[in-house]
């Protein structure tokens, strides 16, 4: 009994169980239903309240485009009406051509038959003279030409005496005015320009520091004297006049060498042949570099630039070249100032002529080692540098009697004021030198013969040999032809010493 029941009692509540499962299931899925629905309904609302924006972003736009298609139609039309405009006026002002093009072809006609008419009478006119002309000469018994020379021929015999009085007159006023305004002229240009007017030496002073250098610059048996003679064609004078040596050649570029090397050898102490040659070489090179430098101090005090480098050194030569005993340099400085003041007195370019004036001796600076006439080596010159065909003019003719071009004239001018001052030249130094350098070129014109120096004012010609082309015999038989040859070509006082020298030296090195 009490089994049936418990069996009954586990199946009612089996049964229960189910029954309550299945109310869950119902009351569950009616549950997610409702949640669904209630999801649709609000996916809906945003779908449709999407749908109502995008209408009304639609209209918008539809709007904004028909405004910018109006905007853009407005603006068309107004550019339209302006291209309207433009067009009008440009076929206004093209039928304002054609009418002013009509007239001018119009008076354009008009003028041409004027022009024929004029030149229709103006051939009436011509015939009618000629004509009367004709006429004229019949009736006179004389041709146009005929008549002329005969009424030339009757005033100058009426007139022949007073016109010669006049004439004279006019000449004697005019010679009397130019040669006073030219005697200003000069006279202020003079007053103007002050310079140096020493005349150079042929003979060099080197201080030295004692009296036992002297024994130190013979060296023993005088080679090193000999060596310093040899390779700087000066002649050294040593004397009685205590701390001090005179070195004495005719070249003032051989003397500067010569006194730059003694002195380099002074303050070095080691005085010997080698020695020697090393501190001669250093003093050309060191002379090289002055010449430049003093080339552009020179053009720098007269303000000339523009100059090649080339120039400017063979500018700075001209220091150690001399005429008549005066500085080439200094004097075609000179030139230059005076140049400069006589062109602003006459109104022409005073900075042309100032630079004519300084170059007008250039070729004076490599006369001795050029064929020609200095003249003509200095317009060769000027023109191998591009400078000017009046400066070039210049230099050629500055020693003609008539130069045709004025600032020549004015360089010439100058060239005679700077020559001619009181003390500027000595002749008889110019012709010194020029004894000289035609001793040594009559001594070399031989074959074999390396370097020749006239020494002691021209008393002694001293000839270096090369020792591999004259031999002993050969050199005694030299000396003799040149000693011949000067006796035959030159004229001299006294006589002069021919010395031959052939020195062979042979050097090897210890390594």
């Amino acid at each position: 009994m009490s089994t049936s029941l418990i069996t009954l009692a586990i199946s009612a509540l089996g049964g229960g169980i189910a029954i309550g499962i299945l109310l869950g299931y119902i009351l569950r899925k009616k549950l997610a239903q409702a949640q669904v629905n209630s999801a649709e309904a609000r996916m809906e609302k945003i779908i449709s309240e999407a749908k109502n924006k995008e209408q009304e972003l639609l209209l918008k736009a539809k709007e904004r485009a028909i405004k910018v298609i109006d905007d853009a139609k407005n603006e068309e039309e107004q550019r339209r009406r302006e291209i309207r405009q433009i067009q009008s006026r440009l076929e206004q002002r093209e039928t304002l051509f054609d009418k002013k093009l009509l007239e001018f072809e119009d008076r354009k006609t008009k003028l041409q038959k004027k022009v024929e008419e004029i030149q229709e009478i103006k051939t009436r006119i011509e015939n009618a003279y000629l004509s009367a002309m004709e006429k004229l000469q019949t009736v006179a018994g004389y041709t146009k030409e005929q008549a002329k020379e005969e009424l030339f021929k009757v005033v100058e015999e009426n007139s022949k005496e007073d016109l010669m009085v006049r004439l004279m007159k006019v000449e004697k006023v005019n010679s009397e005015t130019y040669e006073e305004k030219a005697r200003e002229i000069v006279l202020d240009a003079i007053q103007r320009c002050a310079t140096n007017h020493s005349t150079e030496t042929t003979s060099s002073s080197v201080a030295l520091p004692s009296e036992e250098m002297k024994g130190r610059i013979i060296g023993k048996d005088g080679r090193n004297i000999k060596t310093i003679e040899k390779l700087t064609g000066c002649e050294l004078i040593i004397d009685e006049t205590p701390e001090m040596i005179l070195v004495s050649s005719f070249s003032p570029i051989r003397r500067r060498v010569c006194a730059l090397a003694l002195e380099k050898l002074i303050k070095d102490g080691r005085i010997q042949p080698a020695r020697i040659e090393a501190f001669i070489e250093e003093a050309k090179k060191e002379l090289s570099l002055d010449i430049k430098k003093v080339g552009e101090e020179s053009l720098y005090q007269l303000g000339i630039t523009g100059i090649d480098p080339k120039l400017v050194s063979i500018v700075g030569r001209l220091k150690y070249r001399t005429s008549y005993g005066q500085n080439i340099l200094n004097h075609s400085m000179e030139v230059a100032y005076l140049s400069g003041l006589i062109a602003g007195e006459l109104g022409v370019d005073a900075a042309k002529a100032k630079k004519a004036g300084f170059f007008h001796d250039i070729g004076k600076a490599v006369d001795q080692e050029t064929q020609g006439s200095h003249p003509e080596i200095g317009a060769t010159i000027l023109k191998k540098f591009g400078l000017d065909a009046d400066m070039q003019d210049a230099a050629l003719n500055h020693h003609e009697d008539k130069p045709t071009l004025l600032i020549t004239q004015i360089v010439k001018a100058a060239d005679a004021i700077s020559g001619a001052r009181v003390g500027a030249r000595r002749d008889t130094y110019e012709q010194y030198v020029a004894r000289l350098e035609d001793l040594e070129k009559t001594a070399g014109n031989f074959p074999g013969i390396e370097k020749v120096y006239a020494i002691q004012a021209g008393r002694e010609v001293r000839v270096f040999v090369k020792p591999e082309t004259i031999d002993d015999y050969a050199a005694y038989n030299l000396a003799k032809d040149i000693a011949r040859k000067i006796e035959n070509e030159l004229q001299y006082p006294g006589e002069i010493k021919v010395s031959v020298i052939r020195e062979t030296r042979v050097i090897e090195y210890a390594r």
